[in-house]
């Protein structure tokens, strides 16, 4: 028996669950919720979208802190410790939403939320490879990925519901200040559950410490060889770019379904808003990922980047088709978002494949790390002008604009370079 298996006795079922539904719905927050709060709290698309915007800056540079976790106690402490501060910064958030400075409240808990998330990310990703052997990481990364998925459809549905349905009782501020002080609770309690549940890997627990300038030196390293790899000018402008459509569509996409129909929106409700989005459009999300990853895994992914690139482009005329036609059927507004996540799930798959295949070889997984922050940072920019531009030309032309945009993705896929029938079952 392993020094691994002396060291936990607790089933992975018990933990890895919760741990990936407690990673996601914080990100779920910061990066939805936040944007329906102020909406609903009347600041203007171009408000919303430069705010929101800015929450994604510690995803972007969480590779810049990430490698100093390892000085301060073990992934197993930061992950309690860090969920407990998840909870928080909802308390804080749900004091302030209710108060006269909301905005300048709420933003500052929003960054330590989006800040704590980010933290919590590192250690659950480096715990789960430290609590798991090879075996049960590969058998269990559908698990974890499941669950993180469902804490989207709780964040982006069954959230935005509820305080649908709140809000028929009570004021905005009220409404939003009960969820974020349940998802206070929820993190507490959550973080005493790890607590007493999570194993203790003999990994995690007796390694060697480096010193932080090591740790400096070796970052600096992996810094510099991944700007000396091969085509990595290539790869920073398709991390960039190839995501550009839909870095426009998500935050607008919110606004838009439910905006009135003065201001050209659909005007849908709450509830049927966390009904189309967060239930219809994350089944198609998840269901494109899941055949873009059995298309790769049968035949590579090269032979894959192009049906992808237009999958992941050619499917946001969809909103197009919503904005000029303004149809009043919810089925009809839920195809067109499902038809929309469908593709981009399915196209996601090359990004994500792709930004593997960069980070093979030595330092890889520091590699990886640095390309999830190009990965936000594409998410970041577009976002910050999105809401103006938006306000600037209105809805219709806005989707058209993106639709033009699809030339970029396009692009950014005939510069690469993939060599073999890498991500091919063999």
């Amino acid at each position: 028996m392993s020094e691994l298996k002396i060291g936990r006795k607790t089933s992975p079922w018990a933990w890895i669950p919760s741990l990936y539904f407690a990673e996601g719905l914080p990100f779920i927050a910061v990066t939805v919720l936040s944007i329906q709060v102020y909406m609903q709290l009347g600041l203007s698309d171009a408000e919303v979208t430069f705010y929101t915007s800015w929450l994604y800056l510690p995803w972007v540079i969480k590779p810049l802190w990430s490698p100093f976790l390892d000085l301060v106690r073990t992934k197993r402490w930061w992950i309690t410790v860090m969920q407990m501060f998840l909870g928080a910064a909802f308390a804080g958030v749900a004091f302030t939403v209710s108060t006269s400075w909301w905005l300048q409240g709420t933003i500052c808990f929003f960054w330590l939320l989006a800040f704590g998330s980010a933290t919590h990310d590192v250690a659950a990703d480096g715990f789960y490879m430290m609590g798991l052997d090879e075996h049960e990481q590969a058998f269990f990364v559908g698990i974890r990925s499941t669950f993180y998925r469902i804490s989207m459809v709780v964040g982006k549905g069954a959230l935005i519901a509820l305080a649908g349905l709140l809000h028929k009782m009570l004021d905005i501020q009220l409404t939003w200040s009960l969820v974020f002080y349940g998802l206070m609770a929820l993190f507490i309690g959550l973080s005493l559950y790890h607590r007493l549940i999570l194993p203790r890997p003999v990994e995690d627990a007796d390694r060697q410490q480096a010193s932080a300038s090591q740790l400096l030196h070796d970052f600096c390293q992996t810094f510099v060889s991944f700007f000396g790899k091969k085509q990595a000018l290539t790869t920073i402008l398709f991390l960039l770019f190839f995501r550009l459509p839909e870095a426009l569509i998500t935050p607008i996409s919110q606004l838009f379904l439910q905006a009135p129909l003065r201001k050209g929106g659909l005007a849908l409700s709450e509830v049927e808003y966390g009904a189309v989005n967060g239930v219809v459009g994350v089944a198609g999300l998840l269901l494109g990922g899941i055949i873009g990853g059995m298309m790769i895994s049968r035949d590579g992914l090269k032979r894959w980047l192009w049906p992808m690139t237009a999958a992941i482009t050619l499917p946001n005329i969809a909103y197009v088709y919503l904005a000029y036609e303004l149809p009043e059927s919810v089925y009809a507004i839920s195809a067109a978002v499902f038809i929309e996540n469908l593709g981009y799930g399915f196209g996601f798959s090359a990004y994500m494949l792709f930004m593997i295949y960069f980070s093979q070889g030595e330092h890889k997984t520091s590699h990886y790390a640095l390309c999830t922050g190009f990965m936000a940072l594409s998410m970041m920019i577009p976002g910050l002008f999105a809401g103006a531009l938006a306000e600037a030309v209105g809805y219709k032309l806005f989707f058209v604009i993106v639709m033009v945009s699809c030339v970029l993705p396009f692009v950014m896929a005939r510069l690469l370079r993939i060599e073999g029938d890498f991500g091919k079952k063999h």
